[in-house]
C-alpha cells in the first residue's frame, strides 16, 4: 500500500535510509508522485505521547488537506486512509506526518480546532474497490457534462471532474473569464448523475497544474510538481532580463506568462543597479554610438556607429565617463580613447636649414656605393671563370 514496499526507503519509510528514492518516480507506491514532500525527519524517533496528531493527506490533482489522527493510528507515507469530509467520506494518501506538518500548517496559517476533520481508518480492500469504481465514472461524466454545457451555450471550460469515494458528491472544476450563471446546469447534472453537485472555479494556472504536461524546457510543469503559490507575472520581468517580447515563447501551457520568469528576476534587478541608463547616443569624434545590447553580469555595454555593422564592447566605467564628458560638451576621440593624444612632430635641430637636402644626398650616395660593390663582385666572378683549371697527374715511379 504505502512506500514501505520500496526497498530504497528514500521516501521517509525506512529508519535506516533517508536518502532520495532511487526509483525516480517509477515505484508506483505513492511516495514519489508529484507534490510529494521529502520527510527529512523520518529517521528521528519521537515518543508516542509527543507526536503531532495532525497528518497531511493528498487527493487527486495534488490537492492537500490536514486531518487529525485522533485514534493514534500508525501510518506510512503513501498509505491510503478514509477521511471525514463535509458530506460523507473520501479516500486519500498520506503525504506528510510528524513535525513537518506542524511547520507546513504554520506557514499556511492553518489553525487547529475542534472543527478539523479526522481520519477514520486505514483503507481496506473494500474501500479501495469502491474508490476505484468512483474514479471510473469521472471520464464519462466529464464528456457528458461538456455536451450539456455546449447545448446550454455557456461560456465556460470544464477541465476536470472528481467523484467522492462514497459516490455522494461530485466536484466540477471549470475556468471562465466572465461570470457564469450555472443554476440550470446544476439542476441538469443533479437529475442525470443523482449526486450532490459542487462547481469550483479555478484559474488557468491551476488548470494546468491539475492536468500536467511538459514545458518548453523538456521537464514536467513546475505547477504540477512543486510550485504551489502562483505569483503575479508581468512583461516587466521579461524586459529586465532582456528577453524578446514574443508571446509564443513567453507563454506557458496555461496561455499565461511562464512562472519561471520570476525565478531569476531579483538577481537581474540587483545586477541592473550598477548599469547606467543610456537615453541618448554617445557622441564621439568618430560619430554617434548607439546602444545595441547590455551584458548585465559581465558589466559590458555594446555600441554601434552609424553605417557600421560592427559592435564595440565598452566597460560600464568608460560609458559613465563618456556620458559625463558629453554633458560638458566634450567629444572624446572614440569609445576607447577618451582624451585626444598629442601629435608626434619631427624634432628639428636649430641652425640646419637644409637638413632635408642633406638627407637626400646621403640616401643617393649610399645607393651608388651599393651599386659599385655589386659591379666589382660580378667582375671578379667572370675573371675566375676564364682561368684554365690545372689537373693533377698521378706520379709514376721510374726504375
Amino acid at each position: 500500500m504505502g512506500c514501505g514496499s520500496c526497498s530504497s526507503g528514500g521516501c521517509g519509510t525506512s529508519e535506516s535510509a533517508v536518502s532520495g528514492c532511487g526509483s525516480k518516480g517509477t515505484c508506483g507506491t505513492g511516495g514519489c508522485n508529484k507534490m510529494n514532500v521529502f520527510d527529512w525527519l523520518s529517521h528521528m524517533d519521537v515518543p508516542a505521547s509527543q507526536r503531532f496528531d495532525v497528518v497531511e493527506v493528498k487527493f487527486k490533482g495534488g490537492r492537500k488537506e490536514y486531518f487529525r489522527n485522533i485514534n493514534q493510528l500508525e501510518f506510512v507515507t503513501g498509505d491510503y486512509v478514509v477521511c471525514e469530509m463535509a458530506s460523507g467520506q473520501h479516500i486519500g494518501a498520506i503525504s506528510l506526518q510528524g513535525e513537518l506538518v506542524r511547520l507546513q500548517m504554520k506557514r499556511k496559517n492553518v489553525v487547529i480546532n475542534d472543527d478539523m476533520h479526522v481520519i477514520y481508518r486505514i483503507a481496506t480492500e473494500k474501500d479501495l474497490d469502491k474508490h476505484t469504481q468512483a474514479m471510473a465514472r469521472e471520464m464519462p461524466t466529464l464528456y457528458r457534462t461538456r455536451e450539456i454545457i455546449r447545448e446550454m451555450k455557456l461560456n465556460m471550460k470544464l477541465s476536470d471532474v472528481e467523484f467522492q469515494s462514497d459516490n455522494t458528491k461530485t466536484t466540477f472544476y471549470y475556468s471562465s473569464e466572465e461570470r457564469v450563471d450555472f443554476r440550470e446546469l446544476i439542476k441538469a447534472l443533479a437529475s442525470e448523475f443523482k449526486v450532490r453537485i459542487e462547481m469550483r472555479q479555478i484559474s488557468l494556472r491551476q488548470e494546468a497544474s491539475r492536468l500536467g504536461g511538459l514545458g518548453s524546457c523538456g521537464r514536467e510543469l513546475c505547477c504540477s510538481t512543486w510550485l504551489t503559490d502562483f505569483k503575479n507575472i508581468s512583461t516587466a520581468a521579461a524586459r529586465y532580463q532582456n528577453l524578446s517580447l514574443n508571446p509564443a515563447k513567453l507563454s506557458g501551457q496555461c496561455g499565461r506568462l511562464k512562472c519561471c520568469l520570476n525565478y531569476e528576476l531579483e538577481t537581474y534587478i540587483d545586477a541592473l543597479r550598477d548599469i547606467p541608463t543610456v537615453d541618448a547616443p554617445l557622441k564621439t569624434k568618430k560619430g554617434n554610438a548607439v546602444l545595441q545590447k547590455t551584458d548585465i553580469f559581465k558589466k559590458i555595454m555594446w555600441f554601434g556607429f552609424d553605417k557600421d555593422t560592427n559592435w564595440y564592447p565598452v566597460a560600464i566605467d568608460k560609458v559613465m565617463e563618456i556620458i559625463a564628458l558629453n554633458k560638458k560638451d566634450i567629444l572624446p576621440e572614440s569609445l576607447d580613447i577618451l582624451t585626444p593624444e598629442p601629435e608626434k612632430g619631427i624634432e628639428k635641430i636649430p641652425g640646419k636649414l637644409n637638413s632635408d637636402l642633406e638627407n637626400l644626398d646621403k640616401k643617393y650616395s649610399e645607393e651608388q656605393k651599393k651599386k659599385k660593390k655589386k659591379k666589382n663582385k660580378s667582375g671578379k666572378n667572370k675573371n675566375n671563370a676564364n682561368k684554365p683549371q690545372a689537373t693533377a697527374s698521378p706520379a709514376t715511379d721510374s726504375k
